[in-house]
């Protein structure tokens, strides 16, 4: 069944049928990336197979499963599933004790003091629940300040558990250890580690290379690290079907456009087909950088070789629409969607709402935004962050706070975002007071504030020459202990 969009054009052909792209507009889209409550179409791309999954939690499941594995002859299941409830929870709480211990020895490092003597004393049981802990601990605190004593600790540690009896580090804690290193911005340390799990025979897997491209990326050695694990026999890519989507999934994440081409090329050359992951990676790559024919020629050829269109297809294609102001056009395909069986969910409406109010149809962003709610589909936090961002930015303040206002009545907690949006919007509306009172009101809800939402409210505070009010903001903020390694960048701020 064919759809006839704004323009006339077919919007998306009976899926059966190899031609069914041509339906977007010809012109080119990009976002503009700000981190400003607009949603990314990756973002949902990343969810096909999370990638920035954390290994430790599998090897923490073994660890808490082995600990409580014991024999029990007692008929009694009820009886013995509460035994092994209870020495799962004693288990980890174990584990989370000594990994203060541990923390707290740690923290007293330095001259004089023998680190290696005081952990040896505290006779614990390493497991790998507890090196997750320690490492984990070390990763939260990390900080401008700290970061080069935070990465000796971590490798003194990992050192020092390496060497403990009935223990051996998995790929899981190399992870780890390999974060806390990207965290510091050690980088041939790292890929030293890389290279010690190679000898001892771990393998490297799709998280092992998400960590290295993402610190890798911006130090311009991306693609020396594609090359390196293409080439390498050791690379264990499960879940993807093969290494490429693995890569390709990867520099998606880090929206290394280019460099996904030439890994598609590359892909081509060793005799893989794409399959439904890669063409999905594609298109939102051709979108990324405006090559809209080669977008449509992707759409025919995924139709050619048997793909039908999935739940994150479709998902590119209206956020396409909305960001190309085809309002008509996505309510076509929304209506395609559910012929072919697939329900347009939260995802998909925000997805599209956010396109329309990138393109300024904020009208047809409330318009979409009724019918989901009409449909039993109810908005989330990010849906209301984008209908509130789409709002600041068009300087419509008043239906921005209906929105938010309504969140709130229907207990939908605002995020990070939502206040940030809103903060920004009384400051356009040069409505300061009101913007400081959100903060505390963030504050008051128990959402702490990050750096961005600072950031915000000191600079619009500074533009408007209200530079004691965004002192005090600041000072709140060292107070709290919260960014204080960031400070210098806050414009015109300088320490007494």
């Amino acid at each position: 069944m064919n759809f006839i969009g704004q323009t006339g054009r077919k919007v998306v052909a009976d899926i059966i049928v190899p031609k069914f792209s041509r339906f977007i507009c010809s012109r080119s889209f990009f976002g503009d990336d700000i981190d400003n409550g607009f949603i990314q179409i990756e973002d949902s791309l990343r969810g096909i197979h999370k990638l920035d999954f954390d290994l430790t939690s599998l090897e923490e499941t073994n660890d808490v499963e082995s600990a409580s594995s014991f024999k029990d002859e007692d008929d009694d299941n009820k009886s013995r599933l509460g035994r092994n409830f209870s020495a799962r929870n004693r288990f980890c709480d174990t584990a989370q004790i000594n990994a203060e211990k541990v923390l707290q020895i740690l923290q007293q490092d330095g001259p004089g003091f023998n680190t290696k003597s005081s952990l040896d004393e505290l006779q614990l049981r390493v497991s790998g629940l507890l090196v997750r802990r320690v490492l984990l601990g070390l990763l939260r605190t990390i900080n401008g300040a700290n970061k080069n004593r935070c990465a000796k600790l971590g490798y003194k540690f990992f050192i020092w558990s390496g060497q403990q009896e009935n223990y051996k580090h998995t790929t899981s804690s190399y992870h780890l250890l390999m974060k806390i290193f990207s965290e510091s911005e050690e980088l041939k340390a790292m890929w030293r580690l890389v290279d010690e799990m190679t000898e001892k025979g771990l393998p490297t897997t799709a998280r092992t290379f998400n960590i290295l491209i993402c610190t890798c990326g911006e130090a311009g050695l991306a693609r020396k690290v594609v090359e390196r694990f293409i080439k390498s026999k050791s690379f264990n890519y499960r879940p993807f079907r093969n290494s490429f989507n693995a890569i390709l999934h990867s520099l998606l994440a880090v929206r290394q456009y280019k460099l996904i081409e030439w890994v598609y090329q590359q892909m081509l050359g060793e005799g893989y087909c794409p399959n439904i992951l890669t063409y999905n990676i594609l298109m939102c790559t051709k979108f990324r950088l405006g090559k809209l024919d080669q977008f449509h020629r992707l759409l025919d050829e995924m139709g050619r070789d048997g793909f039908s269109p999935d739940f994150h297809t479709y998902n590119i294609l209206l956020h396409v629409l909305g960001k190309g102001d085809k309002p008509l056009a996505a309510l076509n395909l929304l209506n395609h969607m559910k012929e072919v069986g697939i329900d347009p969910n939260v995802l998909h409406f925000t997805t599209l709402i956010d396109g329309l109010s990138r393109a300024g149809n904020l009208d047809a962003c409330k318009y979409f935004f009724d019918e989901m709610i009409k449909e039993n589909c109810f908005p989330d936090v990010v849906c209301y962050t984008v209908m509130i961002t789409g709002y600041v930015v068009a300087g419509e303040l008043s239906k921005a706070q209906l929105i938010f206002d309504d969140m709130i009545v229907k207990g939908c907690l605002p995020n990070v975002f939502t206040y940030n949006s809103m903060i920004r919007g009384f400051c356009m509306a040069g409505k300061y007071e009101e913007a400081s009172c959100m903060l505390k009101e963030m504050e008051r809800r128990g959402c702490n504030p990050n750096f961005l939402v600072y950031s915000t409210l000191v600079g619009n505070l500074r533009n408007a020459g209200k530079l004691m009010e965004a002192h005090e903001v600041i000072r709140h903020m060292v107070e709290k202990g919260k960014y204080f390694h960031l400070l210098s960048k806050l414009k015109g701020y300088r320490r007494c």
